[in-house]
């Protein structure tokens, strides 16, 4: 990525390496030290070292089988509070609303804040029955459908650090607590595109999340469809997951025109 400014006049040669790596990450799914070498014109060994310090401090992680690297956990959450600050809510109310129409339920979109997400907004279903909004409230992640889609894009590593003891807070009699189960459930979110909370939030709602992608793929915010069990059943819930993907591919495109 070129930059048309000046280059300052106390240029720090390893700052430099180290940015134009971060801005490798942002454009691509992975990178590898090889690769990385070639775009700074550095020694492998220098690239390395470099990408080693973007993973001791977050902001890349490495593929424990292929080797490569993509973004950290530092990294996507600078990205999240980018997206919040952003003109998101705005631009994702319409899809919310076209959501609510097409499914009769609450639509809702959700960031990761740590092991917590929060709810940015929310358009209630119309039926007399139904999720209320939660704007502003934070949930526990592992307890929520968008929290797990969040952390599924999340590194392995990142998610041991978000969740260190193995048993997790229980939030209601359906919840999960236990960190081997929730890698279980992440598992199956990247596998499936979606997550699904029955009555682990709260007794007697599902809700249904798929995840918002950057340009690279990488989850940074949720959107949701929640409503009561007696109707979000087999049919509810695949209706929900059909409306949810086409929203999300739409809106993503929307927002990094």
């Amino acid at each position: 990525m070129k930059n048309e400014a000046a280059v300052p006049p106390y240029h720090i040669a390893s700052v430099d390496h180290a940015l134009r790596l971060l801005l490798l990450l942002k454009t691509r799914p992975s990178v590898r030290v090889a690769e990385a070498a070639d775009e700074l014109g550095v020694a492998r060994s220098t690239a390395h070292r470099l990408l080693a310090m973007l993973v001791f401090r977050g902001f890349a992680a490495q593929n424990p089988t292929t080797r490569a690297y993509h973004p950290g956990p530092v990294l996507i959450e600078v990205g999240m509070g980018a997206l919040s600050r952003l003109d998101v809510r705005r631009k994702a109310r319409p899809y919310l609303e076209r959501l609510v129409a097409a499914t009769g339920e609450t639509a809702s979109l959700q960031i990761l804040e740590g092991d917590k997400v929060r709810f940015l907004d929310s358009v209630e279903s119309r039926n007399a029955v139904r999720v209320a909004s939660r704007a502003g409230v934070t949930l526990p992640a592992h307890a929520c459908a968008g929290g797990r889609v969040l952390l599924a894009g999340l590194a392995p590593e990142a998610v041991h650090r978000l969740y260190p003891t193995e048993r997790l807070d229980r939030v209601t009699e359906a919840t999960n607590t236990d960190r081997a189960t929730l890698f279980e459930e992440l598992a199956d979110a990247r596998t499936l595109g979606h997550s699904v909370n029955r009555g682990e939030s709260e007794p007697g709602l599902v809700a249904v999340a798929v995840p918002l992608p950057d340009r690279v793929g990488t989850p940074v915010a949720a959107l949701i469809v929640a409503g009561p069990t007696a109707r979000m059943g087999p049919e509810g819930v695949n209706r929900a997951v059909a409306a949810l993907h086409e929203a999300a591919k739409e809106l993503a495109e929307t927002l990094y025109r």
